[in-house]
């Protein structure tokens, strides 16, 4: 690839990460602004999640059902028949009025609440085990961090948890936008590292 050639590709895909840095922005504001609206729309898509991935696990199951022992085939197709179960009642309940869908939403920020206890949990316990390790105490504090916001999305009241799983969204994507705009986008400097290349 010729200098001037990588000189244009970078331009392109510089300009590309600083627009997605902006509309990452522009997104995680409006999911602040908006947190019980973007909680219903993360939960649509975490439910159209469980549904591909349903699908996707039924036909990966039964074109391997011929080389996998059958009790095997038979759990993993209670997993994928879980998926489709879920994912097809939260869009149900998504689409049966204010309180089914209100009632989809908490479920999910209890269920994120259940995670970050768990996950806490591990990362204390393995920071702990491994003191000798120079920056032990980030691990732990990211632990006791992870523990604290498990607790409080466990205690609250629902209709603050209608709130939470858009205001995670919100803050997810404002740091995304600002990685994107501070930092992703110098991979993609302007000038090519072998800017000493002939055209």
């Amino acid at each position: 690839m010729t200098r001037s050639s990588r000189l244009l590709l970078g331009g392109q895909l510089r300009a590309f990460t600083l627009f997605e840095g902006v509309l990452m922005l522009v997104l995680g504001v409006l999911a602040l602004l908006f947190p019980v609206l973007a909680s219903v729309w993360a939960t649509a898509v975490v439910a159209l999640a469980f549904l591909v991935g349903g699908i996707v696990g039924w036909i990966d199951n039964l074109m391997r059902a011929r080389l996998l022992n059958r009790w095997l085939i038979f759990w993993r197709l209670v997993v994928s028949t879980l998926f489709l179960v879920a994912g097809f009642t939260i869009i149900q309940q998504l689409g049966s009025g204010r309180a089914a869908a209100d009632a989809s939403v908490a479920t999910l920020a209890l269920a994120l609440g259940l995670v970050f206890l768990a996950e806490g949990a591990v990362a204390v316990g393995v920071s702990l085990s491994h003191r000798r390790i120079r920056g032990w105490g980030w691990g732990l504090l990211n632990g006791l961090v992870t523990l604290a916001l498990g607790v409080v999305i466990l205690t609250m009241s629902k209709q603050a948890l209608l709130s939470v799983v858009g205001i995670l969204v919100g803050v997810s994507f404002l740091f995304s936008g600002i990685d994107l705009l501070t930092f992703s986008a110098s991979f993609h400097d302007d000038e090519p590292d072998d800017a000493g290349e002939p055209d």
